[in-house]
């Protein structure tokens, strides 16, 4: 099957190892000399409600993707850990 650029832009991400939607494909990474495409580039989240802007891109590579389907790319992605906020590790007893 032919896909065209447009037509993965707006396709949510599903990570088919948590089942969590990563956010809408927002670009595509081709490598230049092979014209192959090598990644997808997930949109940030909005944090608290937009007020805040967005988390960092997510960069997927291209052998991470597992299929292609109408409404959603599915993807075997390890995500990496959120780092936790320095005020939810502090002892308030001490």
């Amino acid at each position: 099957m032919i896909y065209r650029i447009s037509d993965f832009k707006y396709k949510d991400v599903i990570n088919i190892k948590d089942g969590n939607c990563l956010g809408a494909i927002c670009d595509v990474e081709i490598e230049r000399e092979k014209a192959q495409v090598i990644a997808v580039v997930v949109r940030g989240r909005f944090r608290f409600f937009g007020f805040f802007g967005r988390s960092e891109e997510i960069v997927i590579s291209w052998d991470q993707v597992k299929v292609i389907g109408e409404d959603a790319v599915l993807v075997c992605f390890d995500r990496r850990p959120e780092p936790k906020h320095p005020r939810h590790d502090r002892n308030f007893d001490d």
